[in-house]
């Protein structure tokens, strides 16, 4: 049953729904497309290094030699491939630039015979927005010893495309969409003198959009890693072309990439990936982000993300509130979730971002069991919009949210680390949580303390602590009850321990990578009814 903000929420996804439809039709008739045409650029003003272009082409496409293709049948024979993957050309980027040019025109002829008018899935923003990108950072080898029509086609096909970009920004909400698009169309300002007006188009919305989309640090109010190395990586991108056309690069520009980069190193894990909070996964960062950059951040809060570091211990907690409703779309419901680092190896984690496995598998994700914090009668901290209509329109958002307080740093007494609480379960269940988690210096241990207070007595309540560890590592329950072997190799191990309480070894999944993975969880559980309640565990090496 649908309350009245999902009931409008419907309606509205409804009507959006139903204009899309509309334009759709629209953009296929002739009069739309004789809209986007406009004047043939005279020449291209300069040519932008085409290595610029790995900067933001995935690195995962798989090498193939043009040589080898008839180029009359290379559409035909990649139909089955992924719309995206071929149609966005960022494959160029693979391409043997000396061997391979002349079949490429064949190609690229192939493609504007077929597609130089609006096709609703080859037109799509972020496919259309790459592949202007890439044919114009590679233009010295597609038009090199060209015909006349053939460059006068391919560069109206770019204009024309561009021209679709612009009319229609204003409709697409997903900022990472937008910063996309946004950079398709500075390239076509620096590169066509004609159409100077789209870099200065573009360089205004790309500063609104930075105004938008990140806080004071530089951090996306998303609050998913992975968005903020996406936006690094074009907004590096956008400097690098600006500066190669021997432009001023805009202020603005120089201190967002700054702030990016020191979140970037600030998150960075030891494995040189990312802390599988609010979206992220695992994949390792690319060494040339950080490469000559100088940490300059004194700072041990950003993105609501907490770092503890000491000696060979690292900790990352997420200590804040969820992000707002139209920047929730891969928020992660584990407020005081935290990973735990030692030596270099992750022991405790989240389950990670199941968006690269499946729909189902980025739903489970979702939940607060899949991460390493509290639950309380097996229900998740926040509610996300459960309506295929308003996801498809809105994204998968949050319903509501929570306030996260009392955050106090601690750095004393042979302890440092943190305390913070958050309401998220004071409504359904009368109860808020509050985390400590310290490295003891002296004893060299991670030191844990939880404490769940009630507000309505009589109100029984089941609580689960789950503790998700490292799926390459094994984790076995001592005799004892209260403790758990987490064994790192063959002489090195961990021992979990908590006091007055039991723990049991769940089996659970990881969803960090490509595939969904086995591990274990340490899980720590029971009832209650009216007392508030301490949980003590710590984590040591086992001598």
């Amino acid at each position: 049953m649908f309350d009245l903000k999902s009931v409008y929420l419907y309606l509205i996804a409804c009507q959006i729904t139903l204009i899309k439809f509309f334009k759709k039709l629209y953009f296929s008739s002739k009069n739309y497309n004789k809209t986007l045409e406009s004047q043939t650029p005279k020449q291209i003003y300069y040519n932008p290094n085409p290595f610029l272009l790995s900067i933001i082409a995935p690195s995962n496409y798989q090498t193939f030699k043009i040589s080898e293709i008839d180029p009359n049948i290379f559409w035909i024979e990649n139909k089955k491939k992924e719309t995206q993957q071929m149609h966005n050309f960022f494959w160029l980027n693979l391409l043997d630039r000396k061997a391979d040019h002349i079949k490429l025109k064949k190609i690229i002829n192939s493609w504007m015979i077929k597609n130089s008018k609006y096709r609703s899935k080859i037109w799509e923003a972020s496919t259309l927005s790459a592949r202007i990108i890439s044919w114009i950072l590679n233009t010295d080898i597609i038009l090199n010893n060209s015909t006349f029509e053939f460059k006068k086609n391919f560069l109206n096909c770019i204009i024309s495309q561009t021209n679709h970009l612009k009319k229609n920004i204003k409709f697409e909400k997903n900022p990472s969409t937008r910063i996309e698009i946004l950079t398709a169309i500075i390239l076509t300002g620096l590169v066509f003198k004609e159409y100077e007006k789209n870099y200065n188009f573009g360089i205004k919305e790309i500063e609104s959009l930075v105004k938008e989309f990140f806080d004071i640090n530089g951090f996306p109010l998303s609050r998913n890693p992975n968005d903020l190395i996406f936006f690094s990586k074009y907004l590096i991108f956008c400097k690098e072309v600006i500066k190669d056309s021997q432009k001023y690069i805009p202020e603005f520009l120089e201190d967002i990439i700054e702030k990016n980069l020191n979140c970037i190193k600030f998150i960075k894990t030891p494995y040189e990936g990312l802390p599988l909070f609010n979206g992220a996964t695992s994949e390792k960062l690319s060494q040339n982000f950080l490469e000559n950059f100088k940490y300059n951040n004194k700072n041990n809060n950003i993105g609501g993300l907490f770092k503890i570091k000491h000696k060979n211990h690292l900790i990352l907690i997420d200590i804040d509130k969820p992000p707002q409703k139209k920047f929730s779309k891969s928020y992660q419901s584990g407020p005081l979730s935290f990973e735990y680092y030692l030596d270099g190896i992750k022991i405790v984690t989240n389950s990670g971002f199941g968006n690269h496995i499946s729909k189902k598998a980025e739903l489970l994700s979702r939940l607060t069991a899949c991460q390493s914090t509290l639950t309380i009668n097996d229900t998740s901290i926040t509610k996300f919009e459960k309506n295929e209509m308003i996801n498809k329109i809105f994204g998968n958002s949050i319903q509501d949210s929570f306030k996260s307080f009392d955050f106090l740093p601690k750095n004393e007494n042979g302890l440092v680390g943190c305390s913070a609480s958050n309401n998220g379960y004071e409504k359904k269940f009368g109860c808020t949580h509050k985390r400590e988690i310290y490295v003891d210096k002296e004893n060299n241990l991670l030191k844990g303390i939880d404490h769940i207070f009630k507000s309505k007595d009589g109100y029984p309540i089941r609580y689960a602590f789950r503790f998700h560890i490292n799926p390459k590592l094994d984790v076995v329950k001592t005799i004892g009850g209260n403790s758990a072997l987490i064994q790192i190799s063959k002489n090195k191990s961990l021992l979990f321990t908590t006091s007055d309480e039991n723990l049991e070894i769940e089996k659970s999944i990881f969803l960090g990578e490509k595939k969904i993975v086995d591990n274990a969880c340490i899980t720590i559980s029971g009832n209650l009814v009216n007392k508030n309640k301490v949980f003590n565990w710590e984590i040591r090496k086992n001598i």
